[in-house]
């Protein structure tokens, strides 16, 4: 099991390594543009769902259309941790 100090630090990490920061802004609290969520503090079996869905082109229209061209950078268990990470800061 990752400790939490761990995965807060890996979430971090891949959150900006994945280029999340881009367009989610710095800890997913102010989006670049308002089309785009701010991801701070919610739910994380969501966030996967998501992005699974944009990953595999089940969701699919003009907004997730950035998005779709960087998830073939991230992993499901990578999809996982930045969604625990970002679940676990405040709003």
């Amino acid at each position: 099991m990752v400790s939490t100090q761990a995965l807060a630090m890996d979430g971090a990490e891949l959150y900006v390594e994945r280029t999340c920061i881009a367009c989610h802004g710095a800890e997913g609290r102010v989006p670049v543009m308002s089309m785009y969520p701010a991801l701070a503090g919610q739910n994380a079996p969501y966030m996967v769902n998501q992005m699974k869905d944009i990953k595999s082109g089940a969701r699919n229209n003009s907004h997730s259309m950035a998005m779709a061209n960087v998830m073939h950078m991230i992993s499901d268990e990578e999809m996982n941790t930045v969604a625990e990470w970002l679940a676990g800061l405040p709003e």
